[in-house]
């Protein structure tokens, strides 16, 4: 990365705004650049924006963006792997609460974790899926590739392929999907199949999964579909595996992996996959420290199942990303009103976010005397230190024009209560697996 391709992405998205495009700039290098704003207007407070600060309200009300268009330019400008090792990409959904949001349409329930025992866990509000590109090692330094809403009238899963089909064709054919727990899901296994997806996802404890079926025995009666089974957690159906390695992780502690070939869920015969344990002997086996650990591969079929295991441990990068972007980036702190808006400053937001990390190589982090020097710069260090970069990049943005006093409400206008709505809580379901 150089100055000139970082000065070409800002053009690039400048290009994609589509109206109130110059406000909504200034608003992305503010939003770089002042890392000490608690709230939407305290960013306006940036040298580089340049308008006052109601009109940053107005540019989210009037401004749009061509997100097709964006997922290019995003795409266009991945941090590239080595050659011949594979692109690790992540794909997950967070919450944006807004319990008492009444006059915000589209609300669902969002799971509420790490409370204390007896205390409610749900709140209504927003989720947003998000594809990125995770880091090696894992840290908030990941890559966003998009950034969509889950609709009340779909799940994250369905909006999970959606994302999918069209981010995939943007990438290098060597790309993995890694998904958690939460993404443990036939149909969605056989929709990644069918859009030749490389997919490492966590599964949930007590799957059954069965061996390909034995051969007709001649006997009388309809033959075996299934052969037997492997129920994660049932040591007794585990059998020989068809691959083990026993070694060290990154970190230079014991693991020991285990893997089963051509296996099938009953739903989808047709799907075969690799069933992978993982057993940590040093972990403390608590609810986010398990001790055994199993997944599914669905891809290529000669890759290394070792590697590909060990590797599921960059998917915790991007939670840190998301700490990032709530907690320094602002992103779940302004009260916009409608989910349109909401959606146009979560782009803003993944714009600033990947701006900062193409930008980290460039810039000299500013450290506080008790930040260490000998650990790569974090986010926020680099945020720290953009403005003198900044100063050299450039804006695409047009200064401001000054259009006088607005004339105000007439005579008599009546202003009606907004609308009221009720959070949505009907849960949507699934299509059907077809068989083929």
């Amino acid at each position: 990365m150089n100055s000139n391709t970082l000065r070409q992405y800002r053009y690039d998205i400048y290009d994609c705004l589509l109206m109130a495009k110059d406000a909504l700039f200034n608003a992305v290098d503010a939003l770089m650049t002042e890392w000490s704003a608690k709230s939407l207007p305290e960013i306006t407070q940036s040298l580089w924006f340049e308008r006052r600060w109601p009109s940053v309200y107005e540019a989210f009300e009037d401004g749009k963006i061509d997100q097709k268009y964006l997922q290019k330019v995003f795409a266009r400008y991945i941090p590239k792997p080595a050659e011949g090792n594979w692109l690790w990409t992540g794909v997950d959904a967070s919450g944006i609460a807004r319990p008492s949001s009444v006059t915000s349409a589209d609300r669902t329930a969002l799971a509420v974790h790490n409370l204390p025992k007896g205390k409610k866990a749900i709140t209504y509000g927003w989720q947003f899926s998000a594809m990125v590109v995770l880091s090696d090692p894992a840290s908030s330094h990941t890559y966003i590739l998009d950034q969509q809403r889950v609709k009340s009238d779909a799940t994250a899963i369905q909006v999970c392929i959606e994302q999918l089909k069209q981010i995939l064709p943007l990438l290098p054919e060597k790309t993995i999907v890694v998904l958690d727990r939460g993404y443990d899901c036939n149909w969605l296994w056989c929709q990644c199949r069918g859009l030749g997806a490389n997919v490492l996802g966590r599964i949930k404890r007590k799957r059954t999964f069965y061996r390909p079926a034995p051969s007709p025995s001649g006997k009388k009666g309809t033959p075996r579909k299934d052969g037997d089974r492997l129920q994660v957690g049932n040591a007794s159906t585990y059998g020989t595996p068809d691959g083990h390695f026993q070694g060290k992780d990154a970190k230079g502690r014991p693991i020991e992996i285990f893997w089963w070939k051509q296996l099938h869920v009953k739903d989808a015969r047709w799907l075969e996959m690799t069933v992978i344990r993982v057993v940590r002997p040093h972990a403390t086996d608590k609810e986010r420290d398990p001790r055994e650990s199993w997944f599914v591969w669905l891809g290529d079929p000669q890759a290394d199942i070792a590697q590909l295991a060990m590797g599921y441990a960059l998917r915790f990068g991007q939670e840190h990303g998301y700490r990032f972007d709530k907690q320094s980036l602002l992103w779940e702190q302004p009260r916009l009103q409608t989910p349109s808006q909401f959606e146009l400053w979560s782009h803003i937001v993944a714009i600033a976010h990947n701006h900062l990390v193409l930008a980290s190589p460039l810039v000299e982090p500013d450290l506080r005397p008790w930040e260490s020097k000998h650990r790569p710069a974090s986010l926020q260090q680099v945020r720290r230190g953009l403005n003198k970069l900044l100063a050299q990049l450039g804006t695409p943005a047009r200064p401001p024009k000054p259009r006088g006093k607005a004339k105000g409400r007439s005579t008599g206008a009546k202003i009606p209560k907004r609308t009221r709505f009720s959070p949505v809580r009907k849960k949507p379901s699934l299509p059907q697996i077809v068989p083929l």
